[in-house]
């Protein structure tokens, strides 16, 4: 006897929006450059105007969300262009020694510079204040 085995995938999602939600977006290509007091994240996305860019810092985290501007052409037909006009999203967890308030961006013929500053030392006991553990 044969037995049928369905795997537990939860009725209330269905796989379309799994999908939709993972394609949605594909990882551009980056370069980050360490600076005594900056750190410079250069993120290549072509086709995107100053329009389609949103940086958001979470945490520790942080994302860039790059959109094409999508234009219908009169003459459309489908030729799998879908995948090669997906946007551009980048997901990075850089730490919380970064001043993300003081974050600065530019955007010039699709290449994304984004300016980073380190947040300075807590002066505890002075810039390099080191803590006794043992005697």
């Amino acid at each position: 006897m044969h037995t049928i085995i369905h795997p537990l995938i939860p009725r209330t999602r269905s796989q379309a929006t799994d999908l939709v939600s993972s394609d949605a977006f594909r990882q551009p290509n980056y370069d980050c450059q360490e600076h005594p007091d900056t750190m410079k994240l250069v993120v290549y996305v072509p086709g995107v105007d100053a329009a389609g860019v949103e940086i958001e810092a979470r945490g520790s985290d942080l994302t860039v969300t790059a959109k094409k501007a999508h234009v219908v052409r009169v003459n459309w037909q489908s030729l799998h262009l879908e995948t090669a006009q997906r946007d551009y999203q980048l997901r990075l967890r850089l730490g919380s020694g970064f001043d993300y308030t003081a974050m600065q961006a530019e955007i010039h013929q699709g290449v994304l510079s984004v300016t980073l500053p380190k947040r300075l030392p807590v002066a505890a006991g002075g810039p390099a204040a080191l803590r006794r553990v043992a005697a």
